[in-house]
C-alpha cells in the first residue's frame, strides 16, 4: 500500500514487524541495536529516553526532530503530584502527549511535568511533539476517538493510552477486539482494565449510608396521588432500548415520569424544570425525588462495570432502584438485598407485580434499605475496592483519575525506558520488555439488544434497529480498517474509508 519505502513492501519482513500493535512496545530498544544510530544525540544513553532509528520503518515523511519540542518542554511548572526523587531535568523526561487536547487535566497551561512514584514525565497536548523521538505514549479520549481521524503513520517507539469513563454507546470500536487492542494502556469503567474506573460515581462508601426519606412521609407522598415508581429521563433512543421496556411497564403500574422520554408529569416549578438543576445535586432537586419509593435506574448502555449516579444516587438517597445496566452489578452492591434486578422478572408485568406488592407492604421494602443501619454494607469487594482507590470523587485532598492516570502511564513508560535502555546496554543478552496490549475484556460490551421483546419482532424500520445494530457492527468494520492501515504501514488518513469498502466487499462475499 501507499507511503512505505523500498524494502518494507511486504507487512511480514521483520523490520517493518516493528509497526504493528503487538511490537510497539518493544520496538525502540530492538532497532536501536541494530546500528551506530542507536544512540540519541543530545546526550549519553542513561540520560535520553528511548532511541530510535532515524527512518524507522513507517515513518517516511516525517523529519523525525523537525519540530523540536522547544522552550516549554525545558521550562514547564512542575505538577504537585505525589513526588519522587527524579533530579534529571525536564529537557531527558519521556513526553506523555494528550491526543486528545480538551481532556488535558492541567490549567492554565499547554505542558506540566509530573513527578509519579516511580520517575517524572512531561505531558503536554501540543501535538508539535507528536513525532518526536521523546513522546512515548499518545493519550487518547474514547468518546473523542474516531478511527478515521488516528494519526499515522504509527510509530514504533509509541504506546497508546485509552481513557473511556463514559458510556460503551460513545464509541462502539472500543468494544470490539480489533479497537480495544490499538491500545497498550487502558483506563475504563471495566475492573479489568489496566486503570479501572468502575466506582467513578461513587464517591465513598458514606454516600450509600446516607438517611432515608422515612416511610411514612413516602406513604404520605402516595397518598397525594404521586406514583411509586420515578423516571426520569431526557435522552431516549439509546442502545439500551430503556424506553421500549418503560413504556411496556407503564400499562401495570402508575410510573411519573418528568424527562422528555415518555414524558407525562410536570415538576412542580420551573426551577426544577431546568436541566442544569436535575443533571446536579441540586438539595431541592434530590429532596423531590427522594420521596419516590423506586426509582428506574436503566443505564443507556448495557456492559459488565458500566454504572453511573442512576445507580448510586437513588441509593444515596434511599430510594430502591429497579436496575438494568451491569449484568455483574451485583459484585458491587452494599449487601444482598439493595437493589431491584429488571433482568430477575420474566416480564414487566411480572415485575410490576413485585413492585406493587413491596409498595403495600412496608416492613419488605425496608429490607432494600437496611444497607443503611450501622454494620449494614457487609460487602467486602466494595469497601476493599474503595479503599484501595488511589483517587477522589469531587475530592481535593486526593488527585483526580485523569491526573492518576498520567502518573500510571508515566510509571510504566519510565519502567519501559530503563528496560530497553537495559537491553540495549546487554547487546540483546537482557530480553526487550515484553508488548503490552489491551484485550477485548477491558471493554467488551455485548450487541444491544432490544429493551423488551425480540430483534427478529421489531419492524424493519424501526429507529433503534436501524440507528444502534447498524453502529455496532460498522465499528467493528472500522477497528479492523485501522489496524489494517497500521500493520500495512499507511501514512494518509484518507485511505480509511478504501480499507472499510474492502472490508465491506469481503464480507458481502463471505455472505
Amino acid at each position: 500500500m501507499g507511503g512505505v519505502r523500498p524494502g518494507c513492501a511486504s507487512r511480514w519482513r521483520p523490520a517493518c514487524l516493528w509497526v504493528t500493535l503487538a511490537l510497539a512496545w518493544g520496538a525502540g530498544a530492538a532497532l536501536a541495536t541494530e546500528g551506530p544510530g542507536a544512540a540519541a544525540p543530545g546526550g549519553p544513553p542513561e540520560q535520553e529516553a528511548v532511541a530510535v532509528l532515524a527512518t524507522p520503518c513507517g515513518s517516511e515523511g516525517w523529519a523525525q526532530d523537525a519540530l523540536p519540542p522547544g522552550a516549554a518542554f525545558v521550562a514547564a511548572a512542575s505538577y504537585r503530584g505525589p513526588g519522587n526523587n527524579d533530579t534529571r531535568s525536564n529537557k531527558v523526561l519521556p513526553i506523555l502527549l494528550w491526543w486528545s487536547g480538551s481532556l488535558f487535566p492541567h490549567f492554565p497551561g499547554d505542558t506540566e511535568r509530573i513527578d509519579c512514584p516511580r520517575g517524572s514525565c512531561l505531558v503536554t497536548r501540543s501535538r508539535r511533539v507528536a513525532r518526536h523521538r521523546r513522546t512515548k505514549a499518545l493519550i487518547f479520549y474514547g468518546t473523542d476517538f474516531r478511527a478515521y481521524e488516528a494519526p499515522l503513520p504509527r510509530l514504533p517507539h509509541q504506546t497508546w493510552a485509552l481513557f473511556h469513563e463514559e458510556s460503551p454507546m460513545n464509541n462502539y470500536v472500543l468494544s470490539h477486539s480489533p479497537g480495544i487492542q490499538l491500545f497498550n494502556y487502558t483506563a475504563t469503567f471495566r475492573r479489568e482494565s489496566d486503570y479501572p474506573l468502575t466506582l467513578q460515581w461513587l464517591p465513598g462508601v458514606w454516600y450509600l449510608r446516607g438517611p432515608a426519606v422515612p416511610l411514612a412521609e413516602k406513604d404520605e407522598w402516595r397518598r397525594k396521588g404521586y406514583a411509586p415508581v420515578l423516571y426520569m429521563q431526557s435522552h431516549c433512543d439509546v442502545p439500551s432500548d430503556r424506553d421500549r421496556y418503560v413504556r411496556e411497564l407503564m400499562k401495570y403500574i402508575q410510573v411519573d415520569s418528568y424527562g422528555k422520554c415518555l414524558h407525562n408529569r410536570e415538576l412542580p416549578s420551573e426551577r426544577l424544570r431546568d436541566t442544569s438543576t436535575a443533571t446536579t445535586e441540586d438539595s431541592e432537586f434530590m429532596t423531590f425525588i427522594a420521596r419516590y419509593k423506586f426509582h428506574l435506574a436503566l443505564e443507556n448502555a448495557i456492559c459488565d462495570d458500566y454504572m453511573t449516579e442512576k445507580l448510586w444516587r437513588p441509593m444515596h438517597l434511599g430510594a430502591v432502584p429497579v436496575y438494568r445496566g451491569s449484568p455483574a452489578v451485583r459484585d458491587w452492591m452494599p449487601n444482598d438485598v439493595s437493589i431491584i434486578l429488571i433482568d430477575d422478572f420474566d416480564s414487566p408485568q411480572e415485575l410490576a407485580k413485585y413492585l406493587d406488592f413491596l409498595d403495600k407492604n412496608g416492613e419488605e421494602y425496608l429490607k432494600y434499605l437496611e444497607y443503611k443501619n450501622h454494620g449494614g454494607i457487609k460487602n467486602q469487594f466494595l469497601l476493599e475496592s474503595l479503599e484501595r482507590r488511589e483517587w477522589g470523587v469531587n475530592d481535593m485532598t486526593l488527585p483526580n483519575y485523569l491526573n492518576g492516570f498520567e502518573c500510571f502511564i508515566c510509571d510504566r513508560e519510565n519502567t519501559r525506558v530503563k528496560e530497553e535502555q537495559e537491553h540495549r546496554k546487554s547487546h540483546g543478552k537482557i530480553p526487550a520488555p515484553r508488548p503490552r496490549i489491551a484485550q477485548f475484556k477491558h471493554m467488551g460490551c455485548p450487541m444491544p439488544i432490544p429493551g423488551f421483546g425480540n430483534v427478529e419482532d421489531l419492524s424493519g424500520g424501526d429507529s433503534w434497529k436501524e440507528m444502534w445494530l447498524q453502529d455496532y457492527w460498522q465499528s467493528l468494520d472500522q477497528g479492523e480498517a485501522l489496524t489494517a492501515m497500521i500493520h500495512r504501514n499507511e501514512t494518509h488518513q484518507g485511505r480509511f474509508w478504501d480499507y472499510m469498502h474492502e472490508i465491506f466487499l469481503k464480507r458481502m462475499r463471505q455472505h
